[in-house]
């Protein structure tokens, strides 16, 4: 792909000067246009050693207002990043929706060291420009634009660059020891280059090769397709109301026969009846905490992390089974995560963005009270997002939490259920006890109203994204003392099976 890269194409100082000022002024113009749509926009910059990726960036702050640009260069790892999955790096990084994020190679730097150092072979390799190939897909299909573009030359004109680099105080500190193995293997970084180039190049985020040998032709270039790419964002119709394809159709309950037997669901089969006596709670629940407070210490040492997800139907009881975890962990081990409506700010991001924040660091613990799956409940039911939006959620979810277990992150999520019958005696509970109606609301009522709509959401939801490695846990909640132990017996099993074989 490289070919193009390396003819000769250059840009006189006259050519340049008689083009730059309208250039610049319809980037503004553009730059005005996309902040007024809330349109985010990534510009990644990447390719081979000395092509200039600073000098392209100075040219983008320059004729870009700086108020909306934020530039990020993603170097060594901190302790924070180190010990999370590798994309939640990226995602603290996101752009708000309307402004600008440019990424110094972005998410490609990583798998071509380690392709190129030998460390991954070719389907390693290709797992991880999967996972990429689906986030920019994700991404794009929550209407942000993405730009990608590759600076590239000969082998003979980066030799003479790097010299030139190398005589001069002013840009030796670029010489990094780790990157310029890159330039030493020019060849070889090439073949592996282009896996990830060829691997990547989707349709809505093509990459942009270009020749770097002249700044001038560079930096032009660079600010005419970033302009080109606002400009054709600017001309679709808002996200709302295209089709999307990859969004599946949605439930099946519309289409099932009529028949009661021929709609029995997962959460039929959840047996409403199990109880557990006092006695035997007080005694289970002593043990368990004692495990799990041991089992998390352990968990700590060895910098293994874990993330319990809790939904249910309102009044479920997922705050007690919540407290009952939290009660064995040392609160320096663990965090517990409220999600609400979302806030403006976390709104102007990826409804995803503001779960990956709380990802915990290796050997810590993340329980979110309510999750990302409102995107598929709440909001698929009350009308919050269109059909194609929590349609796709599915794919994006499963994908999130396939990146969560593969970084090594233990992943539980916790249905609780209980019956209509017992919702409407705990609603009037909470009315009738002081210290307790806050907890009821007008919302509460209204969803209970919804109780069948719910349940067919629930039930899809259950099925699209239940896997081996992140299953939902369906917990009987009539009785409260049974389902905190089973939920605290999950917990633990979780733990120990991970820990198991580790001294």
């Amino acid at each position: 792909m490289f070919a193009t890269a390396k003819i000769g194409r250059t840009l006189s100082k006259q050519a340049y000067h008689a083009e730059v000022v309208d250039l610049r002024t319809q980037l503004l113009e553009a730059q005005i246009a996309i902040r007024e749509r809330n349109i985010p926009v990534y510009v990644i910059i990447a390719g081979i050693e000395a092509a200039g990726k600073g000098g392209v960036v100075n040219a983008l702050d320059e004729w870009l207002d700086a108020r909306g640009v934020s530039v990020y260069a993603f170097w060594d790892e901190t302790d924070e990043e180190r010990y999370r999955p590798r994309a939640w790096r990226f995602w603290r990084a996101m752009p708000k929706r309307g402004e600008i994020s440019v990424f110094f190679s972005g998410w490609y730097l990583w798998p071509i060291e380690q392709r190129f150092t030998g460390k991954w072979n070719d389907a390693k390799l290709d797992q991880c420009l999967r996972t990429i190939r689906e986030l920019e897909r994700m991404l794009i299909n929550d209407d942000a634009v993405i730009v990608k573009c590759w600076y590239h030359m000969a082998e003979r004109d980066q030799r003479r660059r790097l010299k030139a680099l190398a005589r001069s105080d002013r840009s030796r500190w670029k010489m990094l020891p780790r990157k310029s193995k890159f330039s030493e293997e020019y060849r070889r970084f090439e073949e592996v280059a282009d896996r990830v180039v060829r691997s990547t190049d989707i349709g809505r985020a093509p990459w942009h090769i270009i020749e770097a040998t002249d700044h001038r032709y560079r930096d032009m270039t660079t600010g005419r397709i970033l302009l080109r790419e606002m400009q054709e964002a600017l001309a679709q119709v808002p996200h709302e109301e295209r089709r999307l394809d990859d969004a599946p159709s949605g439930g099946n309950g519309n289409i099932l026969p009529n028949a009661p037997e021929a709609r029995i669901s997962l959460l039929d089969r959840v047996d409403l009846t199990q109880t557990i006596s006092r006695k035997e709670f007080r005694t289970r629940l002593r043990a368990l905490q004692s495990e799990l407070n041991d089992l998390a210490w352990r968990a700590y040492n060895e910098k293994i992390s874990t993330v319990l997800v809790f939904e249910g139907v309102d009044a479920a009881g997922k705050g007690g089974s919540i407290r009952r975890v939290t009660q064995a962990i040392d609160a320096r081990l663990r965090e517990v995560v409220q999600i609400a409506a979302p806030s403006d700010e976390e709104q102007a991001h990826h409804y995803l963005w503001r779960f990956w924040r709380h990802i915990p660091r290796g050997g810590r613990m993340t329980i979110f009270d309510r999750s990302w799956y409102g995107r598929v409940l709440v909001e698929r039911v009350e009308g919050f997002t269109s059909h194609a939006s929590w349609a796709r959620a599915y794919l994006e979810i499963n994908d999130f939490e396939e990146q969560l277990t593969q970084a090594g992150v233990i992943v539980q999520k916790f249905w609780l259920q209980i019956s209509k019958e017992e919702q409407l005696a705990r609603f009037q509970a909470r009315e009738n006890t002081p210290y307790k109606r806050y907890k009821i609301t007008d919302d509460d009522w209204r969803n209970r109203e919804k109780w069948d709509d719910y349940r067919e959401a629930v039930n899809e939801m259950l099925a699209r994204t239940s896997a081996s490695h992140a299953p939902w846990n369906l917990i009987a909640g009539n009785d409260k003392r049974f389902a905190r132990i089973q939920v605290l017996e999950t917990v633990t099993s979780a733990l120990r099976e991970r820990l198991k074989g580790i001294k």
